[in-house]
């Protein structure tokens, strides 16, 4: 049975050494000096997501290979950055492992996706579990992200919060190996968790 998730594990936070703004990250991006870093801007902290370990590649390949499959290619896009709540926008430029979008990707060729545009937002986490259960939780609820799953890869759980209210989710429940759970965008569509984990 399904079990209400009512407290996230502690964040293992990057060290803080700069404040920065999605104008300033756009200048660095531009540079030699990220050529060839994948970073994220979250509440001004440019987080590393290169150094993704073999099961984050592999159990991340395998959700998007089901997401696909139920929401077709066009609309499924892989780290792509998304906007988020206007009043955390200056500070945060979040890249989701996977976002499934209300439109066809082609359409945001210039623009990047906006909360109203996606209908589900996933995060897969091994070390990462703590930042995706709080800042990000919290980060895409203020921005009204319909529903939010996370892969939790060293629980072998889907953790899925849905129902964001006054910058909160009111509904997280994780759903173990032996049990399902289908998008609000796709009710038919059921995801066994175990499917998630071939190993």
């Amino acid at each position: 049975m399904p079990t209400v998730v009512l407290e996230p594990p502690p964040i293992v936070d990057p060290p803080l050494r700069k404040r920065w703004t999605r104008e300033e990250y756009d200048g660095l991006s531009s540079l030699e000096l990220l050529s060839g870093q994948r970073l994220e801007l979250i509440e001004g902290e440019l987080i590393d997501k290169m150094g993704k370990k073999p099961p984050h590649v592999l159990w991340l390949s395998l959700l998007s290979d089901w997401v696909v499959s139920v929401f077709g290619t066009l609309f499924v896009l892989q780290e792509a950055p998304i906007d988020v709540a206007p009043e955390d926008n200056p500070t945060n430029e979040p890249e989701p492992d996977l976002i499934v979008l209300k439109r066809m990707k082609t359409f945001f060729l210039s623009v990047k996706p906006c909360p109203e545009d996606l209908h589900l937002v996933v995060e897969v986490a091994d070390s990462s579990l703590g930042l995706d259960l709080r800042t990000k939780a919290a980060l895409y609820a203020r921005a009204g992200i319909v529903e939010y799953w996370v892969l939790d890869i060293n629980g072998r759980r889907m953790i899925v919060h849905r129902d964001p209210q006054a910058g909160r989710y009111t509904s997280v429940v994780a759903y173990g190996e032996d049990e399902s759970v289908a998008p609000l965008a796709a009710p038919e569509e059921s995801l066994r968790i175990r499917d998630a984990f071939p190993v």
